[in-house]
């Protein structure tokens, strides 16, 4: 369950005007989409869920775990937060492997962790690239090896901002299908940010229409995961 009723006001920034994200969203749905046009802030919105972005007043809850709360002076850390986070620009670390992106949050000792990583690797359809560097690799493949980044620390909540923009039809369906059966399998919600109307209506038990900063709409999708 997702519970959030937050205020981030953005300053000014060279010709940016003052952006307010004022957002109040509560959902019992497992996968969440938002939907809007593009600066209506719905990349600003997974960010402050992430702990990347402060707001200004409110509060933010998860599985009934507080990850912010102004009055209550709750704020965990973003590494703390177990948030798997796909970004619209991988931001991955191109100094290491495949292996060692994908890795990364892992403890080192883990008894299943090289398990773990070929796993994903081969559900993604990387396993052939593990020893890779991330500068060797297209952006379809950087895609790829970011979602299995997110999903390997096997977190708490998904956010997803349109993950899957790099990839061609066919890959672009089997790879979403990948985070589904994830999804379903670990019980992990999700977030996913698409301008993809076909694709919102695949993922979403809920699709949230945003403009301006704001909620204008929740929509229940016929689909059920």
């Amino acid at each position: 369950m997702i519970d959030i009723h937050i205020c981030v006001r953005s300053p000014v920034r060279g010709n940016s005007p003052a952006f307010t994200l004022d957002v109040a969203l509560r959902s019992e749905a497992r996968s969440i989409v938002l939907w809007g046009p593009s600066g209506c802030g719905k990349t600003s919105l997974l960010q402050t869920i992430a702990g990347l972005r402060r707001p200004q007043s409110g509060w933010i809850r998860c599985n009934g775990r507080s990850l912010f709360d102004r009055q209550h002076e709750i704020d965990i850390p973003a590494h703390q937060r177990r948030i798997g986070y796909v970004f619209q620009q991988t931001a991955l670390f191109p100094h290491l492997s495949v292996t060692a992106n994908i890795g990364f949050g892992l403890p080192r000792r883990a008894g299943d962790r090289d398990r773990h990583i070929l796993d994903l690797a081969r559900r993604c359809r990387i396993d052939d690239l593990l020893e890779r560097r991330i500068t060797h690799l297209s952006g379809g493949q950087a895609q790829r090896v970011a979602i299995a980044r997110a999903l390997a620390i096997r977190p708490d909540l998904l956010l997803l901002d349109e993950p899957f923009n790099a990839l061609d039809p066919d890959l672009r369906a089997a790879l979403r299908h990948v985070v589904q059966d994830f999804c379903r399998e670990t019980q992990t919600p999700l977030i996913l940010v698409t301008h993809d109307r076909a694709e919102a209506e695949c993922v979403g038990e809920a699709i949230v229409s945003m403009s301006a900063g704001q909620v204008l709409e929740i929509q229940s999708s016929l689909r059920r995961a």
